[in-house]
């Protein structure tokens, strides 16, 4: 499912014109990214959480010449599903 299959389907199921349903859609994806960007956690009880790893500097391999670099520290996106997820994809 992609992004305008979800907005049909949320304005299907709600009511709403698939307009409202896209704005709907797209403020909560977006409130989702300014509050990982601050550094927050969102936790959607019965869905799971996003939240921001941090990845260490770390040793790697150029593929193009075999050279030994290094891979600076960075800030990776992370969603944790909940039990109740989990257990209803199993």
């Amino acid at each position: 499912m992609n992004k305008n299959e979800l907005v049909n389907e949320v304005a299907r199921k709600t009511g709403l014109s698939r307009r409202e349903a896209e704005v709907g859609v797209q403020t909560m994806l977006d409130l989702i990214v300014k509050e990982l960007v601050f550094g927050d956690k969102i936790t959607l009880t019965g869905f799971g959480t996003f939240d921001v790893g941090k990845r260490r500097e770390r040793a790697g391999v150029n593929p193009r010449n075999g050279k030994a670099i290094v891979i600076p520290a960075t800030k990776m996106p992370r969603f944790k599903p909940s039990k109740n997820l989990r257990s209803k994809i199993k």
